[in-house]
């Protein structure tokens, strides 16, 4: 006969023969038995802690087992969610990552709220049958400290650790480290509690993307570099170039961003607490803050948030955690893990829906992302996973190589402030799939040749085409690369007839060095604004920190842009350039881009034209005056106006 046994989600199946039945009652018996003992009214000891590390919170408060947990989630129908990891074999899990082998790599922070162990940990998860669950986990680092970003690439392991931005060598690839961490960058303060310096990307672009909130602001630079050459930082998003060792703030405000991600043309959003959830990122943006004041007093007014809901009712935030209140609207001010869904695994619909994490609705959300003006919307698209357990936390949120959403737990009952201790000993990771996804098996992306990484560009699922970006990347920057490489790219950006295929080549392009100033100054005329977009942001790049030297050609180009370009997207790409340009290069285009009436009531390029003005003001006030006279957009011409007075 046969035996089968289904136990929270796990299969044993148990062979015929007398024998073997005895044996697999025996079994059968232990599973059922450590079965037994995991229910609540029996749960076992709490897992061993790292030393120095304790529990906080109430004695009597318990979280629920992982399966139990697991049992309560709802998700729309149709998909499924498996428990990819939980305690004790993870816990405090606050950032995680995939490595090009598809391998999670999670990030342990114990050292959250004090900031005083010398414990957190990086961990590395194999699920090497694809059935979504680990079957593999090791200990990459144990001795980290105020850990809370993790990124792979370029021979090693890139973490945030206030006060500092490591990368912990591992050319090899065997999973020890090569050495001693090596301090990148380091200036981020220690004052800023949970609105540290966090989360790391890599963008389309090339560059290490990371986030700061706003309790405390930051110096930041190359160690040893004096303070008056390192970078001020509050609430803010940054980037770092790996190969060019340059780093500059990308824009300013909001209150906490912790979450980051890339659209299909290549447009930055980030989730954000309190004041909006949802922020277009727009290089040189400075947004409404929490409170406080900008750094440039000159600025006068802010950016909002490209969403057009709140998640909670608006009222005084601290009024507003949990209760039923929030439930019709989202469930709280509190969001993280912010991801847009170019995965192969889900159902079409949501391809290109931004997902994130509600704190304080135990709840995993989504907006729809809509071109509005010169920019995006978000519109509300609702509430995709209820976790329906008051510990659920959720802080970060990826797709990975077979197209499954992994989500983690941070696990407490605690919210975002942690005011009633850390429950120190749980921690989850799941994974949600529209039905089986397909197994993901052993593979290693590092091991396929230029012409294969190059084919992945053209991949639907985009985990695929970043790994094998940044591959790419890597070997140009070593020297590496095969020669066709550049001529392939470029056969894909001419010939392919899809816009985000003819990026993808494009990006890979620049990341490895193949593309030159008349290729990308003939992209100025592509009929695709996305294209536009990126030819400008691209023409405007340098080899080092703004302000950047633009050949005349290139200048009288974007001079024609600015007054005949019928795209406002493109028109917004040109504003946000502005500010990498020389001051004496700026005027032919601002005076240009000031006669679109059109813009006056946008709800980015005002205010956007304005912050790349302002410099320009107090240096040549007679050029100035002679501006407002040629200035279409109100806004704008009061500012000025304003400016001159205050100067």
């Amino acid at each position: 006969m046969w035996i089968m046994v289904r136990l929270a989600g796990e299969s044993i199946s148990l062979c015929r023969s007398e024998a073997a039945i005895t044996r697999a009652s025996m079994s059968l018996f232990l599973v059922l038995g450590s079965f037994f003992l995991a229910l609540p009214s029996l749960q076992a000891e709490r897992p061993a802690l790292p030393a120095g590390v304790i529990d906080t919170q109430r004695a009597e408060d318990r979280p629920l087992p992982p399966l139990e947990a697991l049992k309560r989630m709802t998700v729309p129908h149709g998909f499924q969610v498996t428990l990819f990891a939980g305690e004790p074999d993870v816990l405090q899990p606050i950032a995680f990552e995939f490595d090009d082998r598809g391998r999670l790599w999670v990030v342990e922070c114990f050292s959250y709220p004090e900031w005083k162990t010398r414990s957190d940990r990086i961990l590395i998860f194999t699920d090497t049958d694809g059935d979504g669950r680990f079957d593999e986990r090791k200990v990459f680092w144990d001795q980290g400290e105020r850990l809370t970003g993790i990124q792979l690439g370029f021979g090693g392991v890139w973490v945030t650790s206030a006060p500092n931005l490591l990368f912990i060598p591992d050319a090899n690839g065997d999973d020890v480290p090569d050495g001693a961490p090596v301090i990148v960058l380091d200036g981020w303060t220690l004052q800023a509690g949970h609105n540290t310096v966090n989360g790391l990307t890599w963008g389309p672009d090339g560059w290490l993307f990371g986030r700061h909130g706003i309790t405390a602001p930051s110096l930041v630079g190359k160690p040893g570099t004096p303070d008056d050459q390192r970078t001020r930082l509050s609430c803010s998003i940054w980037r770092y170039h790996p190969s060019r060792k340059v780093f500059e703030a990308v824009t300013h405000g909001t209150t906490n961003p912790w979450g980051l991600d890339f659209d299909d043309f290549g447009q930055p959003f980030f989730s954000n607490n309190v004041i909006g959830h949802l922020w277009h990122v727009i290089p040189g943006a400075h947004y409404q803050r929490m409170f406080g004041e900008d750094f440039n007093p000159c600025i006068y007014e802010l950016m909002e948030a490209c969403s057009d809901h709140l998640h909670w009712t608006g009222s005084d935030w601290r009024l507003a955690r949990g209760g039923k209140e929030n439930d019709p609207l989202g469930g709280g001010h509190s969001h993280a893990g912010a991801r847009i869904y170019l995965g192969d695994n889900w159902p079409g619909d949501y391809r290109g829906a931004l997902f994130m994490v509600n704190l304080h609705g135990n709840r995993v959300l989504y907006d729809r992302l809509e071109r509005k003006g010169s920019g995006y919307v978000g519109r509300h698209g609702g509430a995709f996973l209820l976790a329906n357990d008051p510990w659920f936390r959720g802080v970060t949120i990826s797709y990975g190589p077979d197209g499954g959403m992994f989500v983690s737990d941070w696990n407490d009952l605690g919210e975002c402030h942690d005011t009633d201790g850390s429950y120190r000993s749980s921690g989850r990771i799941y994974k949600i799939t529209y039905g089986r996804a397909k197994p993901g098996g052993q593979f290693d992306l590092a091991k396929l040749t230029d012409a294969e990484l190059v084919q992945l560009q053209l991949h639907r699922n985009d985990w695929q085409v970043r790994h094998a970006r940044r591959l790419l990347a890597e070997r140009a920057a070593a020297g590496k690369l095969n020669a066709e490489v550049p001529g392939k790219l470029a056969g894909i950006l001419k010939e392919n007839p899809d816009v985000t295929r003819k990026l993808r080549a494009l990006w890979a392009l620049h990341v490895t060095g193949g593309l030159n100033g008349p290729l990308l100054t003939s992209l100025l005329d592509h009929p695709s604004e996305h294209v536009r977009w990126w030819a400008i942001q691209l023409l405007c790049e340098g080899q080092t920190a703004p302000p950047i030297q633009v050949e005349p050609p290139v200048l009288r180009k974007f001079e024609q842009l600015a007054r005949a370009d019928r795209s406002p997207l493109v028109r917004l790409a040109l504003a946000s350039a502005l500010q990498r340009l020389r001051l004496e290069d700026r005027w032919p285009i601002v005076t240009a881009l000031l006669g679109h009436a059109e813009d006056a009531r946008d709800q980015n390029l005002p205010l956007m034209l304005w912050y790349a003005i302002e410099p320009m003001v107090p240096a040549d006030r007679a050029r100035a005056l002679q501006l407002l006279g040629q200035c279409r957009i109100p806004l704008v011409r009061q500012f000025i106006s304003r400016r001159l007075a205050a100067n």
